[in-house]
Order: structure tokens, then C-alpha cells, then sequence
């Protein structure tokens, strides 16, 4: 489904208020430019799409660009969780979580950008609505609860987020605490398995 926004659609001001909100041209401009960002990200991952393996060799720069790609679009499912266990156990961990929790992070602006824009596709349309209700009673606490818990549910936090227009940078703030303990946990798993199967070989 897709979602086009009503110009007496409500958002969500910067103290959390429900309020009454119209469209104007700068607006709409600002949001044909979300749409156009999230394209253009969706474009240059399909391309690399082949190359993402080259990406491990590189250690912490390559971590931070399969983090973002893995988080960018749902189209390119890169496994970026699985190599930031794997990671764990070659390289420090801490700094493994520390860098693929920022990546992670403005890699779901995507999802933010293309709720921004009006222009977002819907499939589970319950679930998203039950997400946008929750975003719209307490934003931090849904955004930082479902960026630090796996699940296949955060894309849609992001588009409800970004339809409701709440402040991007508190989404960020919440989506950065939340994926960064995420990932730096991952790490030390990793990490903690390697020591662990290493005692019995």
C-alpha cells in the first residue's frame, strides 16, 4: 500500500504533542528530496550488491560500510549482525559494536526519509499501524526498545517516524543507543564463542 499523506495529516512536535499539521512547498520539496535520497542509496547498494565480501577485508571501515548497506534498504538483505559477531572474535570487540552501532543507525534513516516523503510502501499494514500508535504515545522508548532488540519490525518504526515527523535527530539519538548496544553485545558474543570453541580444539 502505498502511503500518500493527508495536508491535515498530524505530527509530533518537539516537546512529543500530537499537533495539527499542513503541508507546505518547502515541505513538499523536502520531501520529494527524502524520496530521492532513498532511491538513489537503494541504486548505488544494488550496484555494489556483488562486492559486499570484499568489504570484511577491510576491518573497521569495511564493518561500518556492510553496517550501514545491511540497514539502508530492506531490498539488500546484507548480513551485517552475522559479521559483526563474526568480527567480535578477530578484531576488539568494543570497537566492532562502537562502529557498526552508528553505521546501523544512519543506515535506518532510510526508512525515516521514506515515511518523510509520504512516499512509503506498506505491507503489513497492522503491524505498522500498531508501530505508529506507539510511536505517537512515546517515540524514544519504541524507537530505542526496537533498534536493540532484533526483529524485522524497526523499518517500520522508521516509516511511521518519519510519516508522523518526529524530530530526526531524537530518532537518530534513540536508534544510535539502541543499535550500538546491540551490535557491541553481538561482538562480545562473538567474541566470547571464538574463547570458548578455542578451549576444545
Amino acid at each position: 500500500m502505498t502511503m500518500n499523506e493527508d495536508p491535515a495529516e498530524l505530527s509530533i512536535d518537539q516537546e512529543g504533542d500530537t499537533v495539527p499539521h499542513t503541508t507546505s512547498r518547502r515541505e513538499w520539496l523536502t520531501r520529494l528530496l527524502a524520496i530521492a535520497v532513498v532511491i538513489v542509496i537503494t541504486l548505488a547498494i544494488w550496484r555494489v550488491a556483488d562486492r559486499l565480501e570484499q568489504f570484511k577485508l577491510w576491518g573497521y571501515p569495511g564493518i561500518f560500510v556492510i553496517s550501514f548497506l545491511g540497514n539502508a534498504t530492506v531490498i539488500l538483505p546484507a548480513p551485517s549482525l552475522a559479521l559483526v559477531f563474526a568480527m567480535g572474535g578477530i578484531l576488539n570487540p568494543l570497537l566492532v559494536g562502537l562502529v557498526a552501532g552508528p553505521a546501523e543507525a544512519l543506515g535506518e534513516s532510510t526508512g525515516y526519509l521514506a515515511g518523510y516523503s509520504g512516499r512509503a510502501v506498506i505491507e503489513n499494514l497492522r503491524m505498522y499501524e500498531r508501530l505508529r500508535d506507539w510511536m505517537q504515545r512515546n517515540g524514544a522508548l519504541t524507537t530505542f526498545v526496537l533498534s536493540v532488540v532484533p526483529n524485522p519490525f524497526f523499518d517500520l518504526a522508521g516509516i511511521a517516524a518519519g510519516v508522523l515527523h518526529y524530530p530526526f535527530t531524537r530518532f537518530l539519538f534513540f536508534c544510535w543507543l539502541g543499535k550500538t548496544i546491540k551490535t557491541t553485545a553481538f561482538a562480545y558474543a562473538g567474541a566470547y564463542s571464538l574463547t570458548y570453541f578455542e578451549r576444545f580444539l
